[in-house]
């Protein structure tokens, strides 16, 4: 808890602070979960909440919904940061609250940053949870499934809050500059659209749109009582906008799916914005590049050959120029591959290949296959019945190349989009030549 001294007034906390909600009624967003008859708005009423943890974007109220909750709830409320908190101080915590369970009080234990705790530091809030000791909600960026033990997310109920719309943020503003507790006692003069400019900049955080504005305010041009925020001043205030991207987290890993699904349907101005948005968001573009090589032959493949030789290109432009000069070869690549023909025939052919490799026998290499580099290697007939494909007039052969429980297995089954057509017509008459070929043996052998 924050202490007030002689020498601070509320005035000089941050906005943010300043404005946070008090109530659910004041509380901005989350619709899903908090109107009514929701799940969570019918716990928090019913005084019935369990662990749980708050999943979701910076500034969208995961800590203020927590105060919100322990101050409508019979139970004692304890604020834990996992940031500065270690084993020693869990178990301190853990140990006040199971006192407070044998005199028949709840203790809720508030954990912000709940992802950054080790196994062994979320391990010790286990048999606490299990025993009803604490009822613990934890707040994270992160995505639980990655982040969070097994054994502690299975005790605790996820809720997801979403970012925070552009409507939700200008009333947001609105309220901050009306309210006693931000600007209400103040004559302020800024334009609807340039609010609409700092909802759109703060890209659904309630915390850095009502930052923003503070700055704005702050700096804004006096005239006696009067404060007025020109766009010339909010455009230095929002200069750069902060996207939502952790290079190691559950965001990169959705753009770079949304940027791999967008080109496989063949949408290329979505798959142009959602490489703007990772090269924006600090992507290294080696990687995007790297994802592009891997796409060119998983999902175009034969159709295209000259897709992965794009992809390789776009691969060296980015390796030798870097960002930002690279971001247009990476468009082009992007492009490209967005509007290629489509075939994923490679890809399904060694996932078959692979999953005989693992599930079947492992068997020898055929004998014909072999090399024999040694006189033993020849006594022991390696390399006997081997075929030479160039001293035939067709240049095939029916030689058996697979083992002989996976003959006449097929794994690449060629589609007859783009250039592939004519790999399926030219691979159909191998087959059927050495098909031709089997029957004549046969019938010879009659």
């Amino acid at each position: 808890m924050q202490q007030q001294t002689l020498f601070s007034a509320a005035e000089d906390r941050p906005l943010a602070s300043r404005m946070r909600p008090r109530t659910l009624e004041e509380f901005s967003g989350q619709s899903h979960l908090l109107g009514e008859g929701k799940i969570l708005r019918q716990l928090i009423d019913a005084d019935r909440v369990s662990s749980m943890i708050f999943w979701g974007p910076p500034g969208v109220g995961k800590t203020t919904l927590a105060r919100i909750i322990a101050n409508r709830t019979k139970a004692s409320f304890i604020d834990f940061s996992a940031v500065t908190s270690g084993i020693r101080e869990i178990k301190g915590v853990m140990e006040q609250a199971e006192q407070n369970r044998m005199f028949g009080e709840k203790t809720i234990l508030f954990v912000d940053e709940i992802h950054r705790f080790n196994k062994a530091q979320q391990d010790a809030f286990l048999p606490y949870v299990e025993k009803g000791s604490i009822i613990l909600i934890g707040a994270t960026t992160e995505n639980p499934s990655f982040e969070i033990n097994s054994a502690l997310l299975s005790r605790c109920k996820v809720f997801v809050l979403n970012a925070l719309s552009s409507d939700e943020l200008l009333s947001l503003l609105h309220a901050a500059l009306s309210d006693p507790r931000g600007f209400g006692g103040q004559r302020i003069i800024i334009p609807d659209e340039l609010l609409e400019m700092i909802a759109n900049f703060a890209n659904g955080d309630a915390r850095s749109a009502l930052g923003t504005l503070e700055m704005a305010v702050l700096n804004g041009r006096r005239n006696g009582d009067t404060t007025t925020v020109e766009r010339q001043l909010l455009a230095q205030c929002i200069s750069k906008k902060s996207l939502l991207y952790d290079k190691n987290g559950e965001e990169h890993y959705n753009l770079i799916s949304a940027l791999h699904k967008s080109m496989r349907n063949t949408d290329p101005d979505a798959a142009v914005y959602w490489l703007a948005r990772m090269l924006e968001g600090g992507e290294d573009p080696l990687y995007i590049a790297r994802r592009l090589i891997r796409f060119a032959s998983e999902d175009i493949g034969m159709a295209d050959s000259r897709a992965l030789q794009v992809a390789v290109a776009a691969y060296q432009a980015c390796h030798y120029l870097g960002m930002p000069e690279c971001d247009v070869h990476l468009t082009h690549a992007v492009v490209y591959l967005s509007l290629a023909p489509r075939s994923n025939a490679l890809y399904q052919a060694i996932l078959a290949a692979k999953a005989d490799a693992r599930e079947r026998l492992a068997e020898p290499v055929p004998l014909q296959l072999r090399n024999a580099p040694t006189q033993l290697m020849q006594e022991l007939s390696y390399g006997k019945g081997y075929q030479y494909a160039h001293d035939t007039e067709a240049l095939l052969t029916d030689m058996e190349c697979l083992p002989d429980t996976l003959s006449g297995q097929r794994y690449y089954l060629p589609g007859e989009q783009g250039s592939e057509a004519r790999a399926k017509q030219r691979l159909d008459a191998v087959l059927a030549w050495r098909k031709k070929q089997k029957a004549n043996k046969e019938g010879g052998s009659l």
